[in-house]
């Protein structure tokens, strides 16, 4: 595989640049970079989608949305060089920029054993930070800028601590590749298995005349080499086996995590409040965890994708990495340590506020306790002693609170404790927490992926309810996925379920509802399609839970009953945030 440069739209471009590992593998990258002898910080992102597919072809429905709602993502740039969810060069090599694109490992135009998120890329990105580092035209200094892949695993390369890492943007970047991305309350998400297929094997090496061609280079995204299928599977990890076969966490997710204590990088965390059930529980936790003293978060709304090329989400980026890549006087000094984006019904942009902390330290975590007698949220404990069963797999049972009296802002995350039982061994509790407007119509939100998301979600296998008392908080329930408590059939126990965090005004006279079903959460409307998504999303996005051999009929079936009674009091603890002095 040649080597190429060339002088193209202002920059020097290098394509296919090889990298040796230390086991002789060679990945490929390509550089994009000013021209003049100016030694420029990197900027660099690393992983699977294919360095030679463009954002157009490769995630054509995800880049007409932006086009049409977010068009200031598009301006400043011919948009050629655009690939899925890392930075475009032509807006960042004219500010003194390199920008760097490496296939990871068995993936693209670099060779070698596809095993996404796993311990050996990590390895990889540290080698290649410190390489780029050292190359002359470098200031050494690196950054890592990108979304969700080119995110999350800048957790685990951070704990790594290459020497050359001056600074990660971290934009909606999961870090706990259990709780955050795989296992959500310990039930297996299928998003993982559906993604390999629709965006990780249709780039992998090897693919050759059978995968996409750059419309930049007119080369081959997946390499020269066309190979077959046999070839490629046994080059490639069983990653929907292996998440079947590791169900609880251990070894094999602990692998694929950084260690937040060993991250000590200037950071910007971006989540994003319509990340149920991918990334925003991981840039919140990030944050709070990592060792760094300097450290910002940053959560806003809207699409997955589209905020990080706005005009907003550029000049966070640039901000940050002028500060510590080049010690530009950026006004960073002066960034709050939180800053939010304020969700309210009927807003497709939201204006932003400035924090201190996280969780917001004037929060009033307030406890609606569950009515079964009105199927209501009440201020007080039900005096009720009763119990309430639905379908274990069906839609559940709704509680709703009273018409709010004034503007009610919730902001942060929620917790509810039940008492539950089962007539098998288990149960899986998917909870959504809901607002509905004076005319019962629900109050939903352009999620990361589902334009139909609701306010908030958390989820919990009954015979996961293990709780490790010393990462538990009050307002955020840790559990140890660490071993399997079965259920005795009719016996109720206690469950403190995570609900992630999130952020909206309840105006006067909607209403709160939290709902306790037993499958995932389906919008009332039509379902929604992303070219790059296996199937239409009908409210949760690709983050489904319906693995037949994760929640077989036998044990997840039957009926779930939730207990009232004087000693079982269910609530659910609501972050609610009065107005600043």
């Amino acid at each position: 595989m040649t080597h190429k440069s060339e002088v193209r739209d202002g920059m020097l471009i290098e394509w296919d640049v090889p990298i040796t590992m230390d086991d002789g593998v060679v990945l490929r990258a390509d550089i994009f970079r000013p021209l003049g002898e100016a030694r420029v910080p990197a900027l660099v992102t690393y992983g699977p989608y294919g360095k030679g597919l463009s954002f157009q072809e490769g995630y054509k429905t995800a880049w007409e949305i932006m086009e049409r709602d977010y068009p200031d993502a598009l301006e400043g740039s011919s948009n050629k060089y655009q690939n899925w969810e890392v930075p475009d060069p032509e807006k960042w090599v004219p500010d003194g920029y390199a920008c760097v694109r490496i296939d990871s490992r068995g993936a693209g135009r670099s060779e070698g054993f596809l095993a996404v998120h796993g311990p050996r890329e990590t390895r990889d990105f540290a080698i290649c930070i410190d390489w780029l580092g050292a190359l002359p035209w470098c200031t050494g200094k690196v950054g890592i800028n990108g979304i969700s892949y080119y995110g999350a695993n800048q957790w685990r390369v951070a704990a790594l601590q290459p020497k050359h890492l001056a600074a990660i943007c971290v934009w909606e970047g999961f870090a706990d590749n259990y709780r955050d991305a795989t296992h959500h309350g310990g039930i297996l998400s299928t998003f993982r298995k559906n993604w390999q297929e629709m965006q990780v094997k249709t780039v992998q090496h090897g693919l050759g005349e059978r995968g996409p061609r750059s419309k930049v280079t007119g080369e081959l995204v997946c390499g020269p080499q066309t190979e077959p299928e046999e070839a490629l599977a046994a080059r490639r990890a069983d990653m929907p086996g292996e998440l079947l076969r590791n169900h609880l966490d251990g070894e094999y997710y602990w692998s694929q995590a950084g260690d937040m204590t060993k991250i000590t990088v200037p950071l910007l965390s971006a989540g994003n409040w319509g990340g149920q059930g991918l990334h925003l529980r991981g840039n919140v936790e990030g944050f709070v965890n990592a060792a760094s003293t300097q450290k910002w978060l940053e959560i806003h709304g809207g699409a997955h994708w589209a905020e990080f090329y706005t005009r907003y989400g550029l000049d966070l980026q640039k901000r940050f990495f002028g500060h510590f890549l080049k010690g530009e006087n950026t006004g960073w000094e002066k960034q709050p340590k939180v800053q939010l984006q304020i969700r309210r019904p009927g807003e497709v942009r939201f204006p932003v506020r400035a924090e201190n902390e996280w969780p917001l330290a004037r929060t009033q975590w307030t406890k609606f306790y569950l009515d079964p007698d009105h199927c209501s949220l009440s201020p007080q404990p039900s005096k009720a002693s009763t119990a309430l069963s639905f379908e274990a797999m069906g839609e559940g049972v709704t509680f709703f609170s009273a018409p709010m009296t004034e503007d009610t802002e919730i902001t942060g995350p929620s917790a509810a404790k039940l008492f539950v039982s089962s007539n098998t061994k288990d149960a899986d509790l998917f909870l959504v927490l809901q607002v509905f407007d004076p005319e019962g119509t629900e109050v939903v939100f352009y999620g990361a992926l589902d334009p139909h998301t609701p306010v908030g979600q958390g989820w919990l296998r009954a015979s996961h309810r293990k709780l490790d008392p010393k990462k538990s908080r009050p307002y955020r329930p840790y559990h140890t996925h660490d071993e399997v408590q079965p259920l005795t059939p009719g016996e109720a126990v206690e469950l403190d379920v995570e609900i992630w965090p999130t952020c909206i005004v309840v105006p006067v006279g909607h209403r709160i509802a939290l709902t306790v079903r037993g499958k995932d959460y389906v919008w009332a409307g039509a379902a929604a399609t992303l070219s790059n998504m296996r199937r239409p999303m009908t409210g949760c996005g690709p983050f489904i839970h319906d693995d037949p051999d994760d929640r077989p009929a036998a044990v997840f079936g039957g009926n779930t009953t939730l207990h009232f009674d004087a000693g079982r009091t269910p609530y659910v603890m609501l972050p609610i945030i009065p107005a600043k002095a």
